[in-house]
C-alpha cells in the first residue's frame, strides 16, 4: 500500500517534487491535442521554474550541464499548456503545442519516438508509418 498522501478531492495539495540525487526529475512532453509522446528530457529546479515562468519547455542538459530551451536553435519551441505530476511527484508530463509542421526531435522528426522495437524475433527497430 502506498504511503503517499492525497488531499481531499478538489483541494489543492503541496507540490513537493522528488528530484533525484543529481537534482533532476524526468519530464515527458506530449502533444496537448492528441496525447502523442514527443520527447523526454530532464529538469532541475531552475528549468522547472523557467518553464513555469515562460511557458516554454526548458530542460537541463546532462551532457552540457546547462539549461536549454527546446526550440532555441530550431525555432520548434514547445509551448507548455499544462504540467502534470505523477502520484509520487517524481516524474512530470508536459502537455505542449508544437508550431505547425514543427519537430520535437533533433533529427527533424515530429516525435523522438518514431521507431518501435519488435516484441519478438531479432532486436531490430522498425520505423513507424
Amino acid at each position: 500500500m502506498s504511503s503517499s498522501r492525497s488531499a481531499p478531492s478538489g483541494q489543492p495539495e503541496p507540490f513537493e517534487p522528488k528530484f533525484d540525487a543529481q537534482g533532476l526529475i524526468p519530464a515527458v512532453a506530449v502533444d496537448a491535442g492528441n496525447g502523442e509522446v514527443l520527447m523526454t528530457a530532464y529538469m532541475n529546479r531552475e528549468a522547472l521554474d523557467a518553464t513555469r515562468k515562460t511557458q516554454k519547455a526548458t530542460f537541463y542538459s546532462r551532457s552540457r550541464k546547462k539549461l536549454w530551451v527546446k526550440g532555441e536553435t530550431s525555432g520548434n519551441f514547445l509551448a507548455v499548456e499544462e504540467i502534470r505530476v505523477d502520484c509520487d511527484q517524481d516524474c512530470l508530463v508536459l502537455r505542449v503545442k508544437l508550431p505547425k509542421g514543427g519537430a520535437a526531435c533533433h533529427t527533424g522528426e515530429r516525435s523522438c519516438f518514431y521507431r518501435k522495437l519488435k516484441l519478438t524475433g531479432p532486436e531490430e527497430l522498425e520505423r513507424l508509418a
